[in-house]
């Protein structure tokens, strides 16, 4: 039984005498009985009872907590879940970096047009300045990251700079 005389929540909400040995007990307070409705709707009482019958008890808190998570993520999407929630991370994360390749493409296009007569030749196929020109030539992003700090790191050695009009800066996509 949980603190005091107060039956468990999952006791509580299935009406029934709260046992000194409760394996509910420890993870289903009383005061938060929203947290076991949930896990119960979606995966049954006696389901999560035998889970952590099988479990060792320093892994069962542990379960427990993933349980209520998954529930949750089944009570917005019943279909997919946490499934859903991680391939929309992902999809993001995917967007992300290709919004960074871009913006390291237009650094180097602006770094190569301020410096045009100190091209590096390491690449030649990075001599033209188009941005998408850049992100399609390396197939593998990782090669294109990989030679990125050269160019973002190159400096001239003299001081011959051409000095360009802030307000007619276009759009390299445009």
């Amino acid at each position: 039984m949980g603190s005091g005389s107060s039956p468990c929540a999952s006791c509580k909400l299935l009406r029934r005498r709260c046992a000194k040995d409760c394996i509910f007990a420890p993870y289903f307070p009383p005061d938060d009985p929203h947290k076991f409705a949930i896990v119960h709707k979606v995966f049954g009482a006696s389901n999560v009872s035998k889970m952590l019958q099988e479990l060792p008890v320093h892994q069962r808190a542990d379960a427990v907590s993933s349980l209520v998570y998954e529930a949750n993520a089944r009570m917005r999407d019943p279909v997919y879940g946490c499934v859903g929630a991680i391939s929309y991370l992902q999809n993001q994360v995917s967007q992300l970096q290709m919004q960074l390749a871009v913006a390291q493409a237009e650094i180097l296009c602006i770094q190569m047009q301020q410096e045009p007569h100190e091209l590096p030749t390491t690449h030649p196929s990075m001599m033209d300045c188009d941005a998408k020109s850049l992100l399609l030539a390396g197939s593998n992003t990782s090669d294109f990251s990989d030679q990125m700090p050269q160019f973002l790191s190159y400096t001239s050695s003299n001081n011959n700079h051409v000095i360009q009009d802030p307000l007619k800066r276009e759009s390299l996509w445009t």
